[in-house]
């Protein structure tokens, strides 16, 4: 008779999932309630009992080894089903969702309650980030990009865009106004990688864009706020900051918006998407429809 292979503890999975999932053993122990010696234990006993390296050490930071990777594949599934399991049974739903902090602020946080009203037993988490996230860490996302991530499938949603704005005052301070693009060279340019492809893009020359290329900022959130402060031209999306023009705040004096390559897509993991992210995917692409 063939002996039944001995599987390690539940909980002893749980913790191995939530170090892999955090990268960090203090972190994953602050979530689960146990001391950092007790994560570090767990999981150098699974790490005997298996006779494998999951984990290669980098001082406070520890990532996955090949084996490690292996088996957080399936720990990841395996909680994930579990949890929608749970959740079921407690007769309430929670939807993991990372989003961008542009999308997140500027779309996302005036929408959400619509979509907590249709769906009442649906509680949302949001993690707002930029980085690319492992696919056991979120239901859904929204991120910004060519949409070439592995282990995750992407959905189109609409292009990251960008079309200069500006406080009003700015734009009266200057006697003859921006009639023309080219005018713009005359105002401080917020950074943005952009800028030389907008000017192209109008069919003209270059206008000296040294002082946008002193620094960067990681958001249009950040490039909105020094344009609010009157501290120059921000490309902006007309989409995403609709708002501040509408409330006159912004003024975009140009009717050219730069369009793409990258585009705002809906992410979610390649094992599918459960029933909350399903209910979430279907309310997002009705609203931008």
């Amino acid at each position: 008779m063939a002996m039944s292979l001995r599987l390690p503890s539940l909980e002893t999975l749980r913790i191995f999932d939530a170090c892999a999932r955090h990268g960090n053993f203090s972190r994953a122990a602050a979530e689960l309630c146990i001391t950092p010696a007790a994560v570090s234990q767990r999981v150098r006993g699974l790490e005997l009992e298996l006779g494998r390296t999951l984990f290669v050490r980098n001082g406070p930071r520890v990532a996955l080894s090949a084996e490690g990777e292996t088996l957080f594949g399936r720990t990841s599934e395996m909680m994930a089903i579990a949890r929608a399991a749970i959740e079921e049974l407690r007769g309430s739903r929670t939807l993991r969702l990372t989003a961008t902090p542009s999308f997140a602020s500027r779309w996302l946080a005036i929408r959400i309650p619509d979509f907590e009203a249709l769906h009442p037993g649906i509680q949302v988490d949001i993690d707002v980030s930029t980085d690319v996230r492992r696919p056991a860490a979120f239901d859904t996302a929204i991120r910004s990009g060519l949409g070439d991530w592995a282990g995750v499938r992407a959905t189109r949603l609409f292009p990251v865009e960008g079309t200069p704005m500006l406080r009003p005052d700015l734009l009266a301070d200057l006697p003859e106004g921006l009639a023309e693009p080219a005018d713009l060279a005359r105002l401080p340019l917020i950074p943005n990688s952009d800028w030389p492809r907008w000017f192209d893009e109008q069919g003209l020359g270059q206008p000296d864009l040294s002082a946008a290329r002193r620094s960067t900022f990681p958001s249009q959130d950040l490039a909105a706020q020094a344009a609010l402060e009157g501290k120059g031209a921000a490309l902006l999306s007309p989409r995403l900051f609709a708002t501040e023009i509408a409330s006159g705040r912004l003024v975009s004096p140009y009717s050219f918006v730069l369009s793409g390559p990258e585009q705002y897509w809906l992410v979610e993991p390649e094992r599918g998407a459960g029933s909350t992210a399903s209910a979430f995917r279907d309310w997002l692409l009705a609203t931008l429809s």
